[in-house]
């Protein structure tokens, strides 16, 4: 019998786990958070926010895993991919897979490690956050939840398909041929929303709601554009909408229409609380060179200036230093590069 696993069920792994299991999967939920692991095994996975379910599932510490898994998803933090995914490589069946649902480009890296026809990307199109353990909290609406998956070299349709049919038991699944375009998509939102709600302390309706901040969102969101189009990319539809044509813009007025739009856009997912601005809430490293950070380095490398993304990072420094509060009067600080 197949086994699955979630490693890394924090806050998106466990709204992923329950779901799961409530629609009749079997999938084990590890995570390092022995507290939450606990909590788990006890009460299992409370589900709160835009829906409300409690669902018995099994959960297990790095420490108690033992065989091996035929399908590993992996949505721990990129910091440590090196040592996890190295770790996990002994625990893949031999046709097994490590599907990444990673924010930024992580694919590349973890197939160095456990070869292509044993990686997968899969790029989630929804949020959630961490309220206590063993409880999350829902933050997009049930209509918009989605995934975007693409495979690399090497990996069969069967692979693919069993991979769709597991994620298929929580929300529809889009078969990512463009899986870099995905990607680079779903790195120009986080980039924007969950770096700059970082930055202001908020949630991404604290960008896209608040007048000064929406103008800030348009600049980083065509410098995001701007470098994945340097690099090759061809940015994939983000649930059926053409995020270059709706907010690239070449002058003011183009300009004027897109920082209209981010308010509509980002409706069903306004109370999604940044991940970064949860981990430096926990005392936690962020991971904003995998985000905003990606951006600036591929911006370098083709000679793109990216004065927004490299602004979020150094207020995002500073608030994980202590130097800086994650406060909505940060905003200000990128008046001199709009």
């Amino acid at each position: 019998m197949a086994r699955y696993a979630i490693y890394g069920a924090g806050s998106l792994g466990t709204v992923l786990g329950a779901y799961i299991t409530k629609n009749g999967g079997k999938i084990e939920l590890i995570n390092r958070n022995r507290a939450h692991v606990e909590a788990l095994r006890k009460n299992g996975a409370k589900i709160t926010g835009t829906v409300e379910m409690c669902v018995p599932v099994t959960a297990y510490t790095p420490e108690e895993m033992s065989g091996k898994y035929d399908v590993i998803l992996l949505m721990t933090k990129q910091l440590f991919n090196k040592e996890v995914v190295t770790m996990l490589k002994g625990y893949l069946s031999e046709n097994g897979v490590i599907v990444t649902l990673q924010n930024g480009l992580p694919e590349p890296g973890i197939a160095e490690i456990v070869g292509e026809a044993h990686t997968m990307g899969c790029v989630v199109e929804w949020g959630a956050t961490l309220s206590a353990p063993g409880v999350c909290t829902l933050t997009s609406a049930p209509d918009s939840l989605s995934f975007h998956m693409g495979k690399m070299k090497g990996i069969s349709d069967a692979q693919f398909t069993e991979v769709k049919n597991l994620l298929e038991l929580m929300c529809p699944v889009h078969e990512e041929k463009n899986l870099l375009g995905a990607r680079w998509s779903k790195l120009l939102i986080n980039a924007t929303y969950s770096g700059l709600g970082t930055v202001v302390g908020g949630t991404f309706g604290s960008v896209s709601e608040e007048k000064h901040a929406r103008k800030v969102a348009v600049r980083c969101m065509k410098e995001c554009i701007d470098v994945g189009h340097a690099t090759g990319a061809e940015f994939a539809p983000v649930q059926g909408k053409n995020i270059v044509k709706l907010f690239y813009y070449k002058n003011a007025l183009k300009r004027a229409f897109a920082t209209f739009l981010i308010p509509i856009a980002m409706k069903k997912h306004r109370d999604i609380e940044p991940s970064m601005l949860q981990d430096l809430k926990k005392g936690k490293a962020c991971e904003v060179g995998a985000i905003n950070g990606i951006v600036c380095e591929f911006g370098k490398k083709y000679g793109v200036a990216t004065p927004i993304n490299d602004r979020i990072v150094e207020v995002i420094k500073k608030i994980e230093a202590g130097e800086l509060k994650a406060e909505q009067g940060n905003i200000k600080l990128f008046d001199d590069v709009i």
